[in-house]
């Protein structure tokens, strides 16, 4: 699968500005200077007087009891931590894995999209999800990987990964040069196909072996593996991890921040997307 095309940020806000600021220019200059004046002087009032206690923190909002339970049983799965208040009103936003949506407080409808403040242009559903899916990566051990780089590596990348898959292929054909560029690779499994199929066999077979680096850089070339039969639990667990981050395709490449930075990439092109995708992650902070 190649590159996903990420979604523009919202400018719907930007023909607001540029006519506030067309009608400021044809403004007589004494408006202007007025309007000045009447800003500082508001700005003067509202200023707290010296010594004067700061005000108190806004308590938190609390989500109520029955509101939280009526939205865990309209969705199977759910915990009580998965519910959380939303920057819209009236509407609670629900964790999954990767996956966000929101939730109106009677538990009857669903919204699944982006929310975004237009105010400063920023996704805050996609910030939320990358947080999400930062968290349930940071949580697997490597242990339930396949890792090709050293771990002074300066990024780091998770990349969900099929034996059959062609570009899945291509990847890896690259991928002394990806280690080259600075780039640490942690592979797990996502056979497209699913359970019970030749690839999750595959995957199975490579995951036995006892040197699973070299057995799966032989499967990738299509070369036969063989090994112990060890159960399919490891291959099936990264498949799940991987369906509850949202993975459309393979490769599916993830940021150490969680960011779903796409598909196949040249290692240039992957670098690229590593470091834009770290300069939007400290931009929405």
């Amino acid at each position: 699968m190649r590159r996903r095309t990420p979604a523009r940020p919202i400018v719907a806000a930007v023909w607001l500005v540029v006519s506030a600021a067309a009608l400021l220019v044809l403004a007589p200059i004494s408006s202007v200077r007025a309007a000045t004046a009447d800003k500082q002087a508001t700005a003067q009032k509202a200023a707290p007087a010296a010594g004067a206690k700061p005000a108190a923190p806004t308590a938190p909002v609390v989500i109520p009891a029955d509101v939280r339970a009526r939205i865990i049983a309209k969705l199977p799965g759910a915990q009580a931590s998965d519910v959380a208040v939303s920057p819209i009103p009236g509407l609670y936003e629900v964790t999954m894995g990767g996956l966000i949506a929101y939730v109106s407080a009677d538990g009857k409808y669903l919204l699944s999209g982006n929310v975004y403040d237009l105010d400063t242009q920023v996704n805050l559903t996609a910030s939320r999800r990358n947080s999400a899916r930062a968290k349930a990566l940071a949580a697997t051990s490597e242990s339930n990987m396949i890792v090709y780089g050293p771990a002074t590596a300066k990024m780091t990348v998770t990349v969900f990964t099929d034996v059959d898959c062609g570009f899945c292929r291509k990847f890896h054909s690259q991928i002394a040069e990806v280690n080259k560029a600075g780039v640490r690779v942690r592979y797990m499994f996502y056979p497209r196909t699913g359970p019970g199929t030749e690839s999750w066999t595959k995957a199975e077979q490579v995951w036995c072996a006892a040197d699973r680096r070299d057995a799966l850089t032989r499967a990738k070339k299509g070369e036969t593996v063989k090994g112990k039969a060890c159960g399919d639990a490891a291959v099936k667990s990264q498949y799940e991890l991987g369906s509850d981050l949202g993975v459309e395709g393979t490769p599916a490449i993830f940021t150490q921040n969680g960011d779903y930075i796409g598909g196949y990439l040249t290692p240039a092109e992957l670098v690229q997307a590593i470091q834009e995708s770290q300069k939007t992650a400290v931009a929405a902070r």
